[in-house]
């Protein structure tokens, strides 16, 4: 597209990304292609500048610069096409779908998005249910070796709808967790600001000191579903807020990480969990539907945690659905 465009955003995608707006339309720019375009004032709103992540209200202005060509057929594009066999796969993640709302049981190992060296992710996948305006979204997030209930919406003003949810905390997540030991208190919640930090080669989500205006607030409501002696532990975690990597810190400021987290762990919970992976589901999630009424779902158990439920004895249908329905929020 070799001349400037201005193009009227829809009312339907009121609470869009800006970068995510013109990715729906034009899905060859890369990020790096469209930030600089934003950075350096090319794109507008209604003719005033914008960042990356301003959200459109729909019925604004955006002025489109020149953009970079597609690749024609027979060149680079076909590599992102996707296979017969990832499409199969996607689609076998359906636990619900409806006009507005696709649920996904999110695989373990599997990235959400994209990064460098991670060419597989959710994100691409979504291609499987179209492009444009026709691909779904992304509301929230799950760590790329949790497993589990995962939301996107199927429309514009279904996305936002939902995001929405999640931002006004009206969605309500109940994640499934092996732990080593046994928590004490069994149940209660953890407030414990957190903020990210070098630890060793590495960066982690550790404890904020008191008083740390750079940390992020970070609450965590538990409860201990069942135990397997001194050794381990089955609880529900519910987070309050939404922080990256929030309940393997938490767990791990309690003195009780989650077996098989190679980053959160220690040294006992390494040898305790031998060869399990990240033992953290996200079970279970209630919200409301973006056009009436309540959604309630569930994912079924990775088989991750299958091995992990085997090896400490716990069965999954002992499990209260609504293990918080009695504590208090």
């Amino acid at each position: 597209m070799r001349e400037v465009r201005n193009i009227v955003v829809d009312p339907a995608e009121g609470g869009v990304r800006l970068d995510r707006w013109f990715r729906r339309r034009w899905p060859h720019l890369t990020q790096g292609q469209l930030h600089k375009l934003i950075r350096s004032g090319q794109v507008r709103i209604d003719g005033a500048r914008a960042k990356p992540d301003t959200r459109l209200e729909g019925g604004e202005t955006v002025r489109v610069p020149p953009l970079p060509d597609a690749p024609a057929k027979g060149d680079s594009r076909k590599a992102v096409e996707l296979h017969p066999r990832d499409v199969a796969f996607v689609k076998g993640l359906v636990i619900y779908e409806d006009e507005e709302v696709l649920v996904l049981n999110k695989p373990s190992g599997l990235a959400v998005q994209g990064g460098t060296k991670t060419n597989s992710h959710v994100d691409r996948l979504l291609g499987a249910w179209g492009e444009g305006l026709s691909r779904p979204r992304l509301v929230h997030r799950l760590d790329r070796d949790t497993s589990g209930v995962l939301v996107l919406g199927k429309t514009p003003s279904a996305a936002a709808k939902l995001a929405g949810a999640f931002a006004r905390r009206k969605a309500q997540k109940t994640y499934w967790a092996l732990v080593m030991g046994n928590p004490r208190p069994t149940e209660g919640v953890l407030d414990l600001p957190l903020i990210k930090r070098g630890v060793g080669d590495r960066e982690m989500i550790v404890p904020a000191e008191k008083g740390d205006k750079e940390a992020d607030p970070a609450e965590t409501e538990f409860v201990t579903i069942s135990r397997a002696g001194p050794r381990a532990a089955w609880m529900a975690l519910r987070p309050h807020t939404g922080r990256t990597h929030q309940l393997r810190a938490h767990m791990k400021a309690m003195g009780h990480p989650i077996l098989g987290d190679p980053k959160y762990g220690d040294e006992a919970s390494a040898q305790l969990s031998g060869q399990l992976k990240l033992q953290l589901h996200a079970r279970r999630l209630t919200l409301p539907h973006p056009s009436s009424g309540m959604l309630i779902l569930e994912a079924p158990l990775s088989p991750e945690m299958k091995a992990g439920f085997a090896r400490f004895g716990f069965d999954e249908h002992e499990a209260d659905p609504e293990p918080f329905g009695r504590k208090r929020r």
